[in-house]
């Protein structure tokens, strides 16, 4: 997954916007769209953006990395 594709996704889905974002994390909207760039973050701003978005970022990375076999 490309964690940082994956926030703008839900971003977009949710009708937000960049810099909507940059104000909620604090910081520039330039940062924003390098997060958006990234395959990987910070625990602690995934853990931010994941409250701030109210999305669950950490469970789809958990289910990617231990697939339930049926």
């Amino acid at each position: 997954m490309n964690i940082g594709k994956h926030i703008e996704e839900i971003l977009r889905k949710q009708g937000r916007s960049a810099a909507w974002l940059a104000t909620q994390i604090p910081c520039e909207r330039t940062n924003v769209y390098n997060i958006f760039k990234r395959k990987s973050l910070d625990v602690r701003l995934l853990m931010r953006i994941s409250v701030i978005l109210e999305y669950d970022f950490f469970k789809e990375l958990s289910e990617e990395a231990f697939p339930k076999h049926k």
